[in-house]
């Protein structure tokens, strides 16, 4: 249960989550029509084109899963550990991440289907990322989870039972994130179409910059100064 919540987690929580709802907008409203920051919907879309023997969607859908995958993948692989802690490698991951949403900037700009999948490779890394913080489950590409786990927390303060303020606060946070970066994205897609990448593009580099910053100065990593010798 959280009971204060570092400045370094709530803003990064808060930030990452308005980058996804604008790529996961970005996406929807173009040419592939589906979503690259959550699964459930996409399975449920999968499971369709099985049962209507649609192969090309079959195949267009299964990828774009697969990707999803193949991001959390290089998550756990680059970071290693499931619990938030400043000094550990997301810096790299953010980068990583940055670097995907670019290469698909380009591809879907060309209307080229390989565009979605570096985009929901992108999101499956992030989502990855951002796991556990003092016992709560952090995510910052979709919401099912998260609005669930609000309404169990509002039901148990309804019900009297004593629950984590800050934690509720922080879900409540990632949650309008989310859907101010879907209200951007589509904004800025019916203006610029896939231009509107490059608000999610800046964010997250910006985040990988400052994280690295920061955990550089950590006072285990700073290095000692040589004491001078006597002349």
């Amino acid at each position: 249960m959280i009971t204060r919540l570092p400045r370094w987690i709530f803003w990064g929580g808060a930030v990452l989550a308005f980058s996804a709802g604008c790529v996961n907008t970005a996406a929807l409203m173009g040419f592939t029509n589906l979503s690259v920051s959550h699964v459930t919907g996409n399975v449920s879309l999968f499971a369709a084109a099985v049962a209507h023997f649609d192969g090309r969607s079959i195949l267009y859908i299964g990828a774009s899963l697969l990707s999803f995958l193949l991001g959390a993948i290089l998550s756990g692989y680059i970071i290693g550990q499931k619990s938030l802690k400043l000094g550990r490698r997301y810096g790299s991951a953010l980068y990583l991440e940055a670097t995907l949403l670019l290469i698909s900037y380009f591809l879907y700009k060309e209307h080229d289907y390989l565009g979605q999948l570096t985009a929901a490779m992108a999101c499956g890394l992030q989502n990855a990322m951002v796991a556990t913080y003092s016992g709560a489950v952090i995510r910052t590409t979709h919401l099912t989870g998260l609005t669930s786990d609000m309404g169990a927390t509002i039901g148990n303060w309804l019900a009297g039972r004593p629950i984590s303020k800050p934690t509720l606060g922080f879900q409540a946070i990632i949650w309008y994130c989310f859907c101010g970066g879907g209200a951007v994205g589509a904004f800025l897609y019916a203006r610029i179409g896939y231009g509107a990448l490059f608000v999610p593009i800046t964010i997250v580099l910006a985040a990988a910059f400052l994280y690295n910053h920061a955990s550089d100065n950590l006072p285990e990593r700073r290095q000692p100064r040589k004491k001078r010798l006597p002349r």
